[in-house]
Protein backbone atom coordinates (compact mmCIF):
# COMPACT_ATOMS: atom_id res chain seq x y z
CA UNK A 1 0.00 0.00 0.00
CA UNK A 2 2.75 2.54 1.10
CA UNK A 3 4.73 1.63 -2.62
CA UNK A 4 1.52 2.32 -4.48
CA UNK A 5 0.70 5.41 -2.34
CA UNK A 6 4.10 6.47 -3.39
CA UNK A 7 3.68 5.63 -7.05
CA UNK A 8 0.41 7.64 -7.25
CA UNK A 9 1.66 10.85 -5.21
CA UNK A 10 4.88 11.23 -7.18
CA UNK A 11 3.26 10.66 -10.87
CA UNK A 12 0.22 13.13 -9.61
CA UNK A 13 3.31 15.16 -8.43
CA UNK A 14 5.04 15.15 -12.27
CA UNK A 15 1.74 15.81 -13.53
CA UNK A 16 0.99 18.90 -11.68
CA UNK A 17 4.53 20.13 -12.03
CA UNK A 18 4.42 19.78 -15.88
CA UNK A 19 1.12 21.34 -16.43
CA UNK A 20 1.24 24.63 -14.36
CA UNK A 21 5.26 25.26 -15.63
CA UNK A 22 4.00 24.80 -18.90
CA UNK A 23 1.86 28.09 -18.25
CA UNK A 24 3.88 29.73 -15.85
CA UNK A 25 7.80 29.48 -16.55
CA UNK A 26 8.89 30.91 -19.48
CA UNK A 27 11.03 28.43 -20.24
CA UNK A 28 7.98 25.80 -21.47
CA UNK A 29 7.31 25.60 -25.07
CA UNK A 30 4.30 27.86 -24.86
CA UNK A 31 6.74 30.68 -25.40
CA UNK A 32 9.53 31.70 -27.47
CA UNK A 33 12.23 32.08 -25.03
CA UNK A 34 13.48 32.60 -21.63
CA UNK A 35 14.97 35.96 -21.85
CA UNK A 36 15.93 36.24 -18.33
CA UNK A 37 18.79 37.54 -17.88
CA UNK A 38 19.76 35.85 -14.71
CA UNK A 39 18.47 32.29 -16.10
CA UNK A 40 21.14 33.15 -19.09
CA UNK A 41 23.33 33.76 -16.68
CA UNK A 42 23.43 30.65 -15.55
CA UNK A 43 22.90 28.82 -18.25
CA UNK A 44 25.87 30.36 -19.64
CA UNK A 45 28.12 29.11 -16.45
CA UNK A 46 26.60 25.53 -16.79
CA UNK A 47 27.79 25.72 -20.90
CA UNK A 48 31.02 26.91 -20.49
CA UNK A 49 31.67 23.72 -17.47
CA UNK A 50 30.27 21.13 -19.78
CA UNK A 51 32.51 22.60 -22.66
CA UNK A 52 35.37 22.38 -20.51
CA UNK A 53 35.68 25.48 -18.51
CA UNK A 54 35.81 26.17 -14.77
CA UNK A 55 33.67 28.32 -13.31
CA UNK A 56 34.68 31.32 -11.08
CA UNK A 57 37.97 31.22 -12.95
CA UNK A 58 37.06 31.16 -16.61
CA UNK A 59 33.78 32.93 -16.43
CA UNK A 60 32.61 34.82 -13.30
CA UNK A 61 29.03 35.07 -11.81
CA UNK A 62 28.16 34.87 -7.97
CA UNK A 63 25.68 32.08 -7.39
CA UNK A 64 26.99 28.14 -6.00
CA UNK A 65 28.15 25.94 -8.23
CA UNK A 66 25.06 23.26 -8.20
CA UNK A 67 22.89 25.68 -9.64
CA UNK A 68 25.09 25.85 -12.17
CA UNK A 69 25.62 21.99 -12.93
CA UNK A 70 21.83 21.89 -12.95
CA UNK A 71 22.10 24.39 -16.25
CA UNK A 72 24.51 22.58 -17.55
CA UNK A 73 22.66 19.30 -17.84
CA UNK A 74 19.94 21.23 -19.07
CA UNK A 75 22.97 22.92 -21.96
CA UNK A 76 23.13 18.92 -22.26
CA UNK A 77 19.74 18.49 -22.93
CA UNK A 78 19.34 21.01 -25.53
CA UNK A 79 22.42 23.44 -26.44
CA UNK A 80 20.58 26.74 -27.30
CA UNK A 81 16.64 26.43 -25.78
CA UNK A 82 15.39 26.66 -22.30
CA UNK A 83 13.63 23.28 -23.60
CA UNK A 84 16.49 21.45 -21.18
CA UNK A 85 16.03 23.72 -18.39
CA UNK A 86 12.15 23.46 -18.46
CA UNK A 87 13.13 19.71 -17.66
CA UNK A 88 14.69 20.36 -14.49
CA UNK A 89 12.42 22.62 -13.70
CA UNK A 90 9.83 19.76 -13.94
CA UNK A 91 12.20 17.39 -12.02
CA UNK A 92 12.60 20.23 -9.74
CA UNK A 93 9.01 20.97 -8.84
CA UNK A 94 7.64 17.33 -8.88
CA UNK A 95 10.06 16.80 -6.11
CA UNK A 96 9.18 19.82 -4.23
CA UNK A 97 5.31 18.95 -4.61
CA UNK A 98 6.26 15.24 -2.77
CA UNK A 99 7.79 17.10 -0.10
CA UNK A 100 4.33 18.59 0.16
CA UNK A 101 2.72 16.01 -0.08
CA UNK A 102 4.71 14.29 2.82
CA UNK A 103 3.89 17.40 5.25
CA UNK A 104 0.30 17.10 3.61
CA UNK A 105 0.52 13.59 4.88
CA UNK A 106 1.13 14.23 8.40
CA UNK A 107 -1.92 15.74 9.50
CA UNK A 108 -4.46 14.72 6.86
CA UNK A 109 -5.56 11.67 4.36
CA UNK A 110 -3.97 10.22 1.47
CA UNK A 111 -7.21 11.75 -0.90
CA UNK A 112 -7.05 15.14 1.04
CA UNK A 113 -3.31 15.63 0.60
CA UNK A 114 -3.84 14.56 -3.08
CA UNK A 115 -6.51 16.82 -3.92
CA UNK A 116 -4.60 19.30 -2.47
CA UNK A 117 -1.05 18.85 -4.41
CA UNK A 118 -2.68 21.43 -6.98
CA UNK A 119 -3.19 24.20 -5.31
CA UNK A 120 0.51 23.98 -3.67
CA UNK A 121 1.81 24.17 -7.07
CA UNK A 122 -0.29 27.11 -8.25
CA UNK A 123 0.68 29.06 -5.41
CA UNK A 124 4.09 29.16 -6.37
CA UNK A 125 3.99 29.41 -9.38
CA UNK A 126 1.21 31.95 -10.06
CA UNK A 127 3.32 34.56 -7.38
CA UNK A 128 5.56 37.73 -8.68
CA UNK A 129 8.50 35.98 -6.80
CA UNK A 130 8.19 32.88 -9.16
CA UNK A 131 9.05 35.75 -11.73
CA UNK A 132 9.86 33.96 -15.41
CA UNK A 133 11.11 30.95 -13.94
CA UNK A 134 14.59 29.31 -13.63
CA UNK A 135 15.89 30.94 -10.61
CA UNK A 136 18.03 30.04 -7.76
CA UNK A 137 14.94 30.10 -5.64
CA UNK A 138 13.10 27.97 -7.67
CA UNK A 139 15.86 24.62 -7.46
CA UNK A 140 16.00 25.57 -3.85
CA UNK A 141 12.98 24.87 -3.23
CA UNK A 142 12.62 21.04 -3.00
CA UNK A 143 15.68 20.93 -0.65
CA UNK A 144 14.14 23.16 1.55
CA UNK A 145 11.26 21.15 1.23
CA UNK A 146 11.71 17.86 2.27
CA UNK A 147 14.08 19.79 4.93
CA UNK A 148 10.75 20.85 6.36
CA UNK A 149 9.39 17.94 6.11
CA UNK A 150 12.01 16.04 8.32
CA UNK A 151 11.75 18.49 10.85
CA UNK A 152 7.88 18.37 11.21
CA UNK A 153 7.69 14.61 11.15
CA UNK A 154 10.49 14.36 13.86
CA UNK A 155 8.60 16.83 16.40
CA UNK A 156 5.73 15.33 15.36
CA UNK A 157 6.04 11.78 16.02
CA UNK A 158 9.41 10.77 17.45
CA UNK A 159 9.73 13.40 19.43
CA UNK A 160 11.21 13.26 22.50
CA UNK A 161 13.24 10.42 21.14
CA UNK A 162 16.65 11.27 19.71
CA UNK A 163 17.09 12.24 16.18
CA UNK A 164 18.43 9.50 14.49
CA UNK A 165 21.84 9.68 12.88
CA UNK A 166 20.54 9.09 9.79
CA UNK A 167 17.86 12.24 9.65
CA UNK A 168 20.44 13.77 10.98
CA UNK A 169 23.01 13.43 8.11
CA UNK A 170 20.32 14.22 5.40
CA UNK A 171 19.26 17.58 7.36
CA UNK A 172 22.97 18.48 6.48
CA UNK A 173 23.39 16.85 3.03
CA UNK A 174 20.04 19.15 2.05
CA UNK A 175 21.35 22.01 3.67
CA UNK A 176 25.11 21.81 1.91
CA UNK A 177 23.12 21.17 -1.33
CA UNK A 178 21.16 25.08 -0.67
CA UNK A 179 24.52 26.26 0.27
CA UNK A 180 25.96 25.28 -2.77
CA UNK A 181 22.76 26.50 -4.82
CA UNK A 182 22.06 29.96 -2.73
CA UNK A 183 23.73 30.46 0.86
CA UNK A 184 21.30 33.19 1.97
CA UNK A 185 18.62 30.24 2.33
CA UNK A 186 20.17 28.69 4.88
CA UNK A 187 18.53 30.27 7.50
CA UNK A 188 16.10 27.92 7.88
CA UNK A 189 18.41 25.17 8.69
CA UNK A 190 20.39 27.25 10.90
CA UNK A 191 16.59 27.47 13.58
CA UNK A 192 15.92 23.07 12.16
CA UNK A 193 19.53 22.37 14.02
CA UNK A 194 19.49 24.08 16.95
CA UNK A 195 16.15 22.89 17.64
CA UNK A 196 17.15 19.47 17.29
CA UNK A 197 20.23 20.49 19.89
CA UNK A 198 17.95 22.71 22.29
CA UNK A 199 15.92 19.71 22.44
CA UNK A 200 18.39 17.33 22.93
CA UNK A 201 20.09 19.49 25.85
CA UNK A 202 17.31 19.98 27.40
CA UNK A 203 16.89 16.48 28.81
CA UNK A 204 20.79 17.06 30.38
CA UNK A 205 22.29 15.19 27.06
CA UNK A 206 24.94 17.20 26.17
CA UNK A 207 27.41 14.86 24.93
CA UNK A 208 24.46 13.78 22.33
CA UNK A 209 23.40 17.47 21.60
CA UNK A 210 27.40 18.02 20.28
CA UNK A 211 27.06 14.57 18.31
CA UNK A 212 24.17 15.76 16.89
CA UNK A 213 25.73 18.87 15.50
CA UNK A 214 28.43 17.22 14.71
CA UNK A 215 26.45 14.51 12.19
CA UNK A 216 24.37 17.36 10.63
CA UNK A 217 27.46 19.19 10.15
CA UNK A 218 28.86 16.36 8.49
CA UNK A 219 26.19 15.76 6.30
CA UNK A 220 26.41 19.24 5.30
CA UNK A 221 29.86 19.23 4.28
CA UNK A 222 29.72 15.94 2.21
CA UNK A 223 28.52 17.95 -0.71
CA UNK A 224 30.57 20.65 -0.48
CA UNK A 225 33.72 18.01 -0.17
CA UNK A 226 32.97 17.09 -4.02
CA UNK A 227 33.05 20.70 -5.16
CA UNK A 228 36.18 21.42 -3.14
CA UNK A 229 38.16 18.39 -4.52
CA UNK A 230 37.06 20.24 -7.76
CA UNK A 231 38.04 23.37 -7.40
CA UNK A 232 41.44 22.30 -5.80
CA UNK A 233 42.41 19.92 -8.95
CA UNK A 234 41.43 22.82 -11.25
CA UNK A 235 42.95 25.33 -9.19
CA UNK A 236 40.49 27.41 -8.73
CA UNK A 237 39.43 27.35 -4.61
CA UNK A 238 40.37 31.00 -4.54
CA UNK A 239 38.42 32.43 -7.78
CA UNK A 240 35.48 30.16 -6.02
CA UNK A 241 35.89 31.85 -2.37
CA UNK A 242 36.52 35.60 -4.32
CA UNK A 243 32.94 34.74 -6.40
CA UNK A 244 30.69 33.63 -4.27
CA UNK A 245 31.84 34.15 -0.89
CA UNK A 246 33.26 37.44 -0.93
CA UNK A 247 31.87 39.25 -3.45
CA UNK A 248 28.19 38.44 -2.20
CA UNK A 249 28.74 39.14 1.17
CA UNK A 250 30.97 42.48 1.03
CA UNK A 251 30.22 43.74 -2.24
CA UNK A 252 26.79 42.84 -2.96
CA UNK A 253 24.59 43.06 -0.10
CA UNK A 254 23.38 46.38 1.24
CA UNK A 255 24.52 46.36 4.83
CA UNK A 256 24.97 49.57 6.34
CA UNK A 257 27.04 50.41 9.40
CA UNK A 258 25.65 51.82 12.56
CA UNK A 259 22.28 50.96 12.07
CA UNK A 260 20.18 50.58 14.97
CA UNK A 261 18.42 47.38 16.01
CA UNK A 262 15.02 49.35 15.66
CA UNK A 263 15.78 50.74 12.16
CA UNK A 264 16.62 47.13 11.01
CA UNK A 265 13.55 45.68 12.42
CA UNK A 266 11.79 48.50 11.07
CA UNK A 267 13.18 48.21 7.79
CA UNK A 268 12.49 44.28 7.70
CA UNK A 269 9.19 44.88 8.96
CA UNK A 270 8.45 46.97 5.96
CA UNK A 271 10.04 44.28 3.06
CA UNK A 272 7.54 41.88 4.99
CA UNK A 273 4.61 43.91 4.36
CA UNK A 274 5.46 44.59 0.54
CA UNK A 275 6.38 41.03 0.02
CA UNK A 276 2.38 39.81 1.82
CA UNK A 277 1.09 42.36 -1.09
CA UNK A 278 2.80 41.15 -3.52
CA UNK A 279 2.67 37.32 -3.32
CA UNK A 280 -0.65 37.85 -1.44
CA UNK A 281 -1.68 34.07 -3.11
CA UNK A 282 0.68 32.02 -0.97
CA UNK A 283 0.94 34.65 1.87
CA UNK A 284 -2.78 34.41 2.30
CA UNK A 285 -1.84 30.85 3.18
CA UNK A 286 0.57 31.17 5.10
CA UNK A 287 -0.91 33.42 7.63
CA UNK A 288 -3.90 31.01 7.97
CA UNK A 289 -1.62 28.43 8.39
CA UNK A 290 0.40 30.26 11.17
CA UNK A 291 -3.09 31.22 12.75
CA UNK A 292 -4.84 27.96 12.53
CA UNK A 293 -1.43 26.32 14.03
CA UNK A 294 -1.07 29.05 17.12
CA UNK A 295 -4.92 27.72 18.01
CA UNK A 296 -4.80 24.77 17.74
CA UNK A 297 -4.61 22.01 20.80
CA UNK A 298 -3.53 19.38 18.58
CA UNK A 299 0.05 21.04 17.79
CA UNK A 300 2.02 20.91 20.76
CA UNK A 301 3.92 24.24 21.67
CA UNK A 302 7.33 23.15 20.51
CA UNK A 303 6.04 22.25 17.30
CA UNK A 304 4.57 25.81 16.58
CA UNK A 305 7.92 27.39 17.86
CA UNK A 306 9.53 25.00 15.41
CA UNK A 307 7.70 26.10 12.52
CA UNK A 308 7.74 29.90 13.24
CA UNK A 309 11.35 29.47 14.16
CA UNK A 310 12.01 27.89 10.67
CA UNK A 311 9.80 30.61 8.77
CA UNK A 312 11.73 33.57 10.80
CA UNK A 313 15.40 32.58 10.25
CA UNK A 314 14.95 31.50 6.46
CA UNK A 315 13.10 35.28 5.97
CA UNK A 316 16.35 37.05 8.30
CA UNK A 317 18.54 34.79 6.24
CA UNK A 318 17.46 35.86 3.00
CA UNK A 319 17.07 39.47 3.67
CA UNK A 320 19.30 41.05 6.62
CA UNK A 321 21.78 42.01 4.72
CA UNK A 322 18.76 44.61 2.80
CA UNK A 323 19.00 43.55 -0.63
CA UNK A 324 15.64 42.52 -1.91
CA UNK A 325 14.42 41.55 -6.10
CA UNK A 326 11.11 39.84 -6.86
CA UNK A 327 12.07 36.86 -6.64
CA UNK A 328 14.29 36.16 -3.22
CA UNK A 329 10.83 35.33 -1.42
CA UNK A 330 10.10 32.48 -3.43
CA UNK A 331 11.41 29.77 -0.65
CA UNK A 332 8.68 31.67 2.00
CA UNK A 333 6.12 29.96 0.02
CA UNK A 334 6.98 27.01 0.73
CA UNK A 335 5.04 27.56 4.31
CA UNK A 336 1.83 28.18 2.48
CA UNK A 337 1.53 24.49 2.96
CA UNK A 338 0.13 24.88 6.65
CA UNK A 339 -2.86 26.94 5.04
CA UNK A 340 -3.42 23.68 3.12
CA UNK A 341 -3.31 22.20 5.98
CA UNK A 342 -6.10 24.33 7.80
CA UNK A 343 -8.38 24.22 4.63
CA UNK A 344 -7.37 20.25 4.33
CA UNK A 345 -9.13 19.43 7.83
CA UNK A 346 -11.88 21.63 6.87
CA UNK A 347 -12.24 19.44 3.91
CA UNK A 348 -12.03 16.28 6.02
CA UNK A 349 -14.57 17.72 8.86
CA UNK A 350 -17.32 18.39 6.32
CA UNK A 351 -16.71 14.96 4.72
CA UNK A 352 -17.41 12.74 8.28
CA UNK A 353 -20.30 15.21 8.64
CA UNK A 354 -21.59 14.43 5.68
CA UNK A 355 -20.47 10.37 6.54
CA UNK A 356 -22.49 10.55 9.11
CA UNK A 357 -25.57 11.64 7.25
CA UNK A 358 -25.32 8.74 4.59
CA UNK A 359 -24.81 5.70 4.21
CA UNK A 360 -21.83 4.32 2.49
CA UNK A 361 -24.04 2.57 -0.43
CA UNK A 362 -24.97 6.70 -0.94
CA UNK A 363 -21.77 7.39 -0.59
CA UNK A 364 -20.46 5.05 -3.13
CA UNK A 365 -22.42 6.26 -5.84
CA UNK A 366 -21.36 10.23 -5.09
CA UNK A 367 -17.91 8.98 -6.36
CA UNK A 368 -18.02 9.58 -9.93
CA UNK A 369 -19.74 13.13 -9.08
CA UNK A 370 -16.53 13.90 -6.45
CA UNK A 371 -14.29 13.17 -9.11
CA UNK A 372 -15.64 15.47 -11.86
CA UNK A 373 -15.89 18.01 -9.29
CA UNK A 374 -11.95 17.90 -8.33
CA UNK A 375 -11.66 17.70 -12.45
CA UNK A 376 -13.37 20.96 -12.55
CA UNK A 377 -11.84 22.31 -9.71
CA UNK A 378 -8.29 21.91 -11.09
CA UNK A 379 -9.34 23.26 -14.67
CA UNK A 380 -10.25 26.40 -12.46
CA UNK A 381 -6.75 26.51 -10.63
CA UNK A 382 -5.17 26.18 -14.39
CA UNK A 383 -7.32 28.96 -15.65
CA UNK A 384 -6.80 31.12 -12.60
CA UNK A 385 -2.87 30.59 -13.30
CA UNK A 386 -3.39 31.69 -16.60
CA UNK A 387 -4.95 35.09 -15.39
CA UNK A 388 -2.60 35.33 -12.42
CA UNK A 389 1.06 34.48 -14.09
CA UNK A 390 2.68 37.59 -14.93
CA UNK A 391 4.16 36.19 -17.60
CA UNK A 392 0.99 34.46 -19.84
CA UNK A 393 1.09 38.13 -21.62
CA UNK A 394 4.71 36.77 -23.49
CA UNK A 395 2.77 33.81 -25.19
CA UNK A 396 2.11 36.90 -27.99
CA UNK A 397 5.63 37.08 -28.74
CA UNK A 398 6.60 35.74 -31.93
CA UNK A 399 10.34 34.50 -33.63
CA UNK A 400 9.59 37.23 -36.29
CA UNK A 401 9.54 40.22 -33.51
CA UNK A 402 12.41 39.31 -31.31
CA UNK A 403 15.23 41.02 -30.92
CA UNK A 404 17.08 38.31 -29.62
CA UNK A 405 16.69 36.21 -33.02
CA UNK A 406 17.73 39.10 -35.37
CA UNK A 407 20.90 39.38 -33.05
CA UNK A 408 20.92 35.60 -33.83
CA UNK A 409 20.75 35.75 -37.33
CA UNK A 410 23.64 38.34 -37.94
CA UNK A 411 25.74 36.43 -34.96
CA UNK A 412 25.68 33.01 -36.98
CA UNK A 413 27.05 34.69 -40.46
CA UNK A 414 30.44 34.42 -39.08
CA UNK A 415 31.81 30.73 -38.35
CA UNK A 416 32.44 29.91 -34.83
CA UNK A 417 31.68 33.65 -33.66
CA UNK A 418 32.97 35.30 -30.72
CA UNK A 419 30.37 37.60 -28.01
CA UNK A 420 31.03 40.22 -25.45
CA UNK A 421 27.85 41.10 -23.14
CA UNK A 422 28.05 44.37 -21.83
CA UNK A 423 25.51 46.89 -20.20
CA UNK A 424 23.76 43.75 -18.36
CA UNK A 425 23.29 40.70 -16.90
CA UNK A 426 23.91 37.71 -20.26
CA UNK A 427 20.66 39.08 -22.68
CA UNK A 428 20.43 35.77 -23.90
CA UNK A 429 22.59 36.28 -27.44
CA UNK A 430 25.19 33.26 -25.80
CA UNK A 431 22.04 31.08 -25.08
CA UNK A 432 20.48 31.06 -29.09
CA UNK A 433 23.63 31.80 -30.62
CA UNK A 434 25.17 29.10 -28.24
CA UNK A 435 28.36 31.01 -28.30
CA UNK A 436 30.32 30.28 -25.57
CA UNK A 437 32.44 33.23 -23.54
CA UNK A 438 35.98 33.96 -24.43
CA UNK A 439 35.92 36.94 -21.74
CA UNK A 440 35.96 35.55 -17.87
CA UNK A 441 33.83 38.82 -17.34
CA UNK A 442 31.27 37.71 -20.14
CA UNK A 443 28.68 40.32 -18.38
CA UNK A 444 28.26 43.06 -16.78
CA UNK A 445 27.66 42.17 -13.27
CA UNK A 446 26.03 44.52 -10.88
CA UNK A 447 28.39 44.28 -7.51
CA UNK A 448 29.49 47.36 -5.78
CA UNK A 449 33.08 48.81 -5.93
CA UNK A 450 34.30 45.66 -8.18
CA UNK A 451 35.60 47.60 -11.11
CA UNK A 452 37.55 44.55 -12.74
CA UNK A 453 34.60 43.69 -14.73
CA UNK A 454 34.09 46.83 -16.16
CA UNK A 455 38.42 47.69 -16.75
CA UNK A 456 38.40 43.93 -18.56
CA UNK A 457 35.51 44.68 -20.70
CA UNK A 458 37.04 47.62 -21.70
CA UNK A 459 40.14 46.30 -22.74
CA UNK A 460 38.63 43.62 -24.78
CA UNK A 461 36.91 46.02 -26.78
CA UNK A 462 40.04 48.31 -27.29
CA UNK A 463 41.89 45.43 -28.69
CA UNK A 464 39.03 43.80 -30.82
CA UNK A 465 39.03 40.48 -28.90
CA UNK A 466 35.76 39.56 -29.68
CA UNK A 467 33.80 39.76 -33.10
CA UNK A 468 30.61 40.71 -31.31
CA UNK A 469 29.70 43.18 -28.62
CA UNK A 470 25.74 43.27 -27.45
CA UNK A 471 25.22 45.90 -25.32
CA UNK A 472 22.07 47.34 -23.41
CA UNK A 473 21.02 51.40 -23.03
CA UNK A 474 24.91 52.79 -22.80
CA UNK A 475 28.65 51.08 -24.39
CA UNK A 476 32.04 52.71 -24.22
CA UNK A 477 33.08 55.45 -26.25
CA UNK A 478 36.29 53.25 -27.21
CA UNK A 479 33.58 50.49 -29.15
CA UNK A 480 34.04 53.12 -32.41
CA UNK A 481 37.47 52.07 -32.97
CA UNK A 482 36.82 48.92 -33.52
CA UNK A 483 34.07 47.95 -34.08
CA UNK A 484 30.65 49.03 -36.19
CA UNK A 485 26.92 49.29 -34.92
CA UNK A 486 25.09 46.93 -36.83
CA UNK A 487 21.75 46.32 -35.26
CA UNK A 488 19.73 47.99 -32.96
CA UNK A 489 16.53 47.60 -31.30
CA UNK A 490 14.03 48.46 -28.14
CA UNK A 491 12.24 45.67 -26.26
CA UNK A 492 9.87 46.04 -23.32
CA UNK A 493 10.40 43.97 -20.02
CA UNK A 494 8.28 44.79 -17.54
CA UNK A 495 6.57 47.75 -19.17
CA UNK A 496 10.66 49.70 -19.20
CA UNK A 497 11.51 50.31 -22.67
CA UNK A 498 15.16 49.26 -23.28
CA UNK A 499 17.76 49.50 -26.15
CA UNK A 500 19.68 46.88 -26.89
CA UNK A 501 22.52 47.52 -29.89
CA UNK A 502 24.92 45.05 -31.66
CA UNK A 503 28.37 45.85 -33.15
CA UNK A 504 30.76 43.81 -34.86
CA UNK A 505 34.24 43.68 -35.46
CA UNK A 506 35.17 46.17 -38.16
Amino acid sequence: MLKKERVQYIGFAAIVAFAFLTICSRSSFIYIFNNWDDANSYFTMGKVMMNGGVFYRDSFDQKGPLLYFIYGLAYLLSHNTFKGVFVMEIISLTAFLAAQYKILRLYLKHETAMFLLPFAAMMVTVSKSFYWGGSAEEFGLPFLAWGLYLSLKYFKEDYPKIMSLKVLFLGGFLAGCIMLIKYTMLGMFFFWMAMVALSTFNRKNWRKSVRNCVIFLTGMIAPLVLWLIYFGVQGALDDWYHAYIYCNVFLYSDFQEAVGIGKKIYDLAKILYWLIIDNFVYFSMIILGFAGFLFSRKVKWYEKINIYGMFGFLFLGIFIGGTTLFYYSLPLSLFAVFGLIVLGMGIEWIAEKLKRQKSEEGLNGKKNLVLGASVVVYAGLLVAAWNLSMNTGYTKETGEDFYLYKFRDIVLQEENPTLLNIGCLDAGLYTVADVIPTCKYFQSNMVHGFDEVKEEQTRYIKEGQVQFVIAREQFPEEIWEKYDLVCETEYTILDVPLKYYLFKRK
